[in-house]
């Protein structure tokens, strides 16, 4: 579950991490009274609040919007009001939201604050290594991910065992890498123990602060940040449920979501459905490399009837990116038959227009094979995963 920076940056506040002072607003009249509240002389900074990276590259769809980016920033009260205008309500294009961008329902308003150096640190799971890795590149006229394309060896990666915190070791050689002064050692180090801490704590799956910023006192900012919770923790989570916004969420996942499903989007041609994670991305990375690409996955969990099954094979069908249907199950707690009769429903209620290959494994995958031999619908079925890919490839070419 992602939530909006300002939600984010709260929560660190809670961690001592230092923030600019800033008060999120739902109309122009409201962001000027916050401009009021968080800095009497200003500057202030307006920040567009959508889950996306590249706020401060992207532009807005519409004219009304003016030619400024989803981050402004100005010194009088004035433009204050008509920043804001423009800005709410507008559709905000960024490198990761795709070309119908996000639309802008709220703004978080800052009290600019003035850094001298700014650095990037990140805290992800890294299953390759089973820890938790604080990632941390010193910026310049780079950003992260040009760094991380150009240069990744400028980046420090410092693994943290489950239940330990950062050690004086890696303190300071976190201190070395990123030239920080000795004298302010100790604000590095409450810095990063309040982001680990908070990191664990939240049950996230990725704490980004982008940048974090260091200011004459040698005191830490986080500037900008983005915090990731793991959907699965939300039930000991509770204080973090209410932070969820449907609205930043494609309909098709909040839909999947319903019936206990996972949906994720792309930007490829085929839809694939699947039941397990491992299964998802052996199934991509095969139709990547042999020329094909995704255009969504959806993630089918055991214990559901035919109905929800069927409902859920319906949000590949109808999305009118979808040109081929790739469906691999390893049947086990879900069986294959029910998934067989879930292809029929969802079929006979919305046509199948494109090529289908379904690889069946497991429990029931006889009789799943035979109700979709019976059924006479146009379906090709496939012996392995390598067999469904190819066939599946194949048949789309054809149907071009």
């Amino acid at each position: 579950m992602n939530i909006h920076e300002y939600q984010a940056k709260h929560i660190l506040k809670s961690y001592g991490i230092k923030i600019p002072a800033g008060k999120i607003a739902y109309t122009p009249l409201e962001a000027r009274k916050a401009a009021i509240e968080v800095s009497s002389k200003g500057p202030w900074v307006l920040k567009a609040q959508i889950q996306s990276g590249g706020r401060n590259q992207g532009h807005f769809i519409e004219k009304s919007a003016g030619k400024g980016t989803g981050i402004r920033q100005t010194s009088s009260r004035r433009e204050i009001s008509r920043l804001a205008e423009e800005m709410l309500g507008a559709t905000l294009v960024t490198p990761q939201t795709g070309k119908k961008g996000k639309t802008v329902t709220r703004i978080y308003v800052e009290a600019f604050h003035k850094v001298n150096r700014i650095f990037y640190t990140g805290l992800a799971i890294d299953r390759k290594n089973s820890c938790i890795t604080l990632l941390l590149a010193k910026l310049g006229d780079k950003s992260i991910r040009e760094i991380v394309a150009q240069d990744p060896d400028n980046i420090l990666r410092l693994h943290i065992e489950p239940n330990q915190k950062l050690s004086s070791k890696q303190i300071s050689e976190a201190a070395s890498f990123l030239e920080f002064p000795p004298r302010h050692l100790a604000k590095l180090k409450k810095y990063l123990q309040g982001l680990c801490k908070a990191f664990v704590e939240t049950d996230a799956l990725m704490l980004e602060v982008n940048p974090s910023g260091i200011d004459r006192h040698g005191d830490i900012v986080a500037i900008d940040t983005k915090l990731e919770i793991d959907d699965k923790a939300l039930y000991r989570q509770p204080k973090m449920v209410p932070l969820f916004d449907a609205s930043e969420v494609e309909e098709r996942e909040l839909r999947a979501s319903k019936y206990g499903f996972q949906y994720e989007s792309f930007g490829g041609s085929i839809g694939c459905i699947v039941n397990g994670d491992g299964i998802a991305l052996a199934a991509m990375d095969l139709i990547r490399a042999r020329g094909g690409d995704t255009a969504c996955f959806l993630n089918v969990k055991g214990g559901v009837d035919r109905d929800k099954i069927a409902s859920g094979i319906k949000l590949i069908m109808t999305n009118p990116r979808v040109e081929g249907i790739l469906i691999n199950v390893l049947g086990g707690f879900l069986r294959c038959n029910l998934v067989a009769d879930g292809i029929i429903a969802a079929a006979s209620e919305v046509g199948l227009n494109v090529p289908l290959v379904v690889r069946f494994e497991g429990t029931n995958k006889d009789e799943a094979k035979q109700i979709l031999e019976v059924s006479h619908l146009p379906v090709i079925i496939a012996e392995d995963m390598e067999d469904s890919v190819e066939k599946l490839l194949a048949a789309m070419e054809e149907n071009d």
